[in-house]
C-alpha cells in the first residue's frame, strides 16, 4: 500500500506526515497532560506507532532530533518495516547569526545531518524572529540556509506567521517548502482561517500543514476533512497518533475523504446512541 505523494524539489514524500507531539509530551492541553504523556510514552510503543504508518505507505515523519527515544524507535521502526523514513527536522537555532551564532548552528545541524535528516526547517522560534513585516523579508535567516543545504538536507521554513511564505518567494529565499498552522477551529492561528488558505494556496512551494485536529479539539473526521478539502494536492497534512489504532484510523480516514466515500472506521459506542443501533 503507497499512500498518495507529493515532491518537495526531487525528493518524493507521503502527504500524509507523522506528527511527533505525542512522542515528546506536547499536548497543547496540560503540564498534567504532558507529564502523562512521558510517563507512558515509550521507544517501543512510539516504534509501534510509527510501523503501523509505514505500512500503509505513509513514510515521512516531522520532529526528528537527536533524542534517544526517538533514535531507538525509528532504528527499530525502519527494521522491523524494512523501509526507510524520511525525516524532517525543526531545530532552534541562534537568534544572531554572528560567528558564535553560525557555530552554535553548524554544531546543531552537523548533529541533524549525522540522524540522515532529509528537510530542515528551522523552528518556528527561529524563523518568525527573522520576520520583518516593514521591509517584508526575513533578512538575516539566509546563513542558516545555505548551511543546511550545504550539509545535505532542503531547506525550509517552519513558521507560525501566515506572512512567511509570501515573503520567502518574494525575496527569493533558498527554501523548498513551508510548514503553516491550519485547522477548522483557528487554534493557535494568527488570522482568520480563510487568510491562512489563501497564504498557502498562494505559495510557490509545498507546504506542511499541522495540527489539523486543533491538538485534539477537532474529532478527526472533522479536522481530515477540512484540511484535505482545502489544500492543494501538492500540500500535506502532519498528524500525531498516540496508538498504533489511532494511527489505522487517521489513515482511513484520510483514504476516505480523498476517496470520497464513507470511511470504514468504528464508531465510539455509548448508551445514548443504543438507539440508532436498534433493528426494526
Amino acid at each position: 500500500m503507497s499512500f498518495p505523494r507529493t515532491i518537495i524539489e526531487s525528493l518524493s514524500v507521503s502527504r500524509l506526515i507523522i506528527g511527533s507531539n505525542w512522542f515528546l509530551g506536547y499536548s497543547h492541553t496540560s503540564a498534567a497532560k504532558d507529564q502523562l504523556i512521558n510517563e507512558t510514552m515509550s521507544a517501543a510503543r512510539i516504534a509501534d506507532i510509527l510501523v503501523a504508518f509505514m505500512q500503509a505507505g505513509v513514510d515521512t515523519f516531522y520532529g526528528m532530533r537527536p533524542e534517544p527515544i526517538l533514535v531507538r524507535a525509528l532504528a527499530e521502526a525502519q527494521q522491523r518495516a524494512g523501509r526507510a523514513l524520511i525525516t524532517v527536522a525543526i531545530p532552534t537555532l541562534p537568534l544572531n547569526p554572528d560567528a558564535a551564532g553560525r557555530a552554535e548552528a553548524a554544531r546543531i545541524l552537523d548533529e541533524h545531518a549525522a540522524l540522515g535528516v532529509a528537510i530542515c526547517m528551522p523552528h518556528q522560534a527561529t524563523t518568525d524572529a527573522f520576520v520583518n513585516r516593514r521591509t517584508q523579508s526575513l533578512a538575516g535567516i539566509e546563513p542558516y540556509l545555505a548551511m543546511i543545504r550545504e550539509r545535505g538536507m532542503l531547506p525550509g521554513l517552519s513558521t507560525h506567521m501566515p506572512e512567511t511564505p509570501g515573503y520567502a518567494d518574494a525575496t527569493g529565499l533558498d527554501v523548498a517548502t513551508y510548514i503553516q498552522i491550519y485547522n477548522a477551529a483557528g487554534f493557535l492561528m494568527q488570522i482568520e482561517v480563510d487568510w491562512v488558505q489563501r497564504m498557502i494556496w498562494q505559495a510557490r512551494k509545498p507546504v506542511i500543514t499541522i495540527k489539523p485536529l486543533a491538538a485534539g479539539r477537532l474529532m478527526p473526521l472533522v479536522g481530515l476533512a477540512f484540511a484535505w478539502s482545502t489544500i492543494r494536492d501538492c500540500d500535506m497534512v502532519c498528524v500525531g497518533s498516540s496508538s498504533p489504532a489511532e494511527a489505522e484510523e487517521l489513515i482511513e480516514l484520510s483514504y476516505a475523504i480523498l476517496e470520497r466515500r464513507a470511511p470504514r472506521v468504528g464508531l465510539q459506542e455509548t448508551r445514548s446512541k443504543a438507539s440508532l443501533q436498534a433493528k426494526p
